[in-house]
């Protein structure tokens, strides 16, 4: 059995002794607050809260002089196991999908500035339109981080009309009321930011709280012979999004 004991951070300690207070305590605290909870004087826990700070796991009100636990460690601890049960969930969807109408699809989630594709699937015909597992592309260069912006928190929303300029300076008014637009219908449909002749059908994937977890998209290739029309596939994508929503404890937007 290892010993647990064996090797020592008593600077980790402190930083985690702190945390844990915190969230015990379910309200802000002052330094010297955490310093006797903790049976340590200030100077021991200032560093430590220093430093918690910078690597924004614990925020300072100025005002009162008090600290807080920020939502950063519950993203983090998220993070991973949501990704993992949005791929699980979505890949027998998205291969039925990619069946019925016989054209790719692609989930995509947000990574702050960007989105990046965390599931392919090609159709199974002879022509296929992929992207690459891993990309990341510009949020206002696909419709996938446009859909998951549209249907995010209000907060979030204004916050990347402020820092995520738009790479060809497309004015705010217009790419608000195109948010608003695609939050209405349900989903975005519109010629391809990158390639020439296809046109992306995406619509969110729904987490708990009801704002966007993901995004699922078809790229759409007209076909001359044997096409499923557009307009199917859209509804087959629509069924798939809700689908997978609902298995993430999201809503069903068919269901509003």
């Amino acid at each position: 059995m290892d010993n647990l004991d064996k090797y020592k951070a008593p600077a980790l300690d402190k930083g985690l002794d702190i945390i844990e207070v915190l969230a015990a305590e379910g309200t802000s605290l002052t330094q010297g607050e955490i310093a006797s909870r903790l049976g340590r004087s200030v100077s021991e826990i200032f560093r430590m809260l220093y430093v918690l700070r910078k690597r924004g796991l614990v925020a300072l009100d100025e005002q009162s002089d008090r600290y807080f636990l920020t939502t950063h460690l519950f993203e983090l601890a998220h993070r991973i196991p949501v990704v993992k049960r949005l791929t699980v969930a979505a890949a027998p969807v998205m291969q039925q999908l990619a069946k019925l109408c016989n054209q790719s699809c692609h989930l995509a989630v947000r990574s702050e500035q960007s989105v990046v594709i965390v599931g392919q699937v090609d159709n199974p015909g002879n022509n296929v339109l992929s992207v690459r597992m891993g990309a990341r592309i510009e949020l206002w260069r696909t419709s996938s981080g446009r859909v998951i912006l549209a249907n995010s928190d209000p907060e979030e929303i204004e916050k990347a009309f402020e820092t995520i300029p738009h790479p060809d300076k497309t004015p705010v008014a217009k790419l608000r009321a195109e948010l608003n637009d695609s939050a209405q219908k349900g989903y975005e449909q519109m010629q391809s930011f990158v390639v020439k002749g296809v046109e992306n059908i995406s619509a969110p994937i729904l987490g708990f709280d009801g704002f966007a977890a993901a995004a699922l998209t078809i790229p759409y290739i007209g076909r001359h012979h044997g096409g499923v029309p557009i307009e199917v596939c859209r509804q087959h994508l629509l069924e798939a999004a809700d689908t997978i929503s609902v298995q993430l404890g999201g809503p069903a937007r068919s269901a509003d």
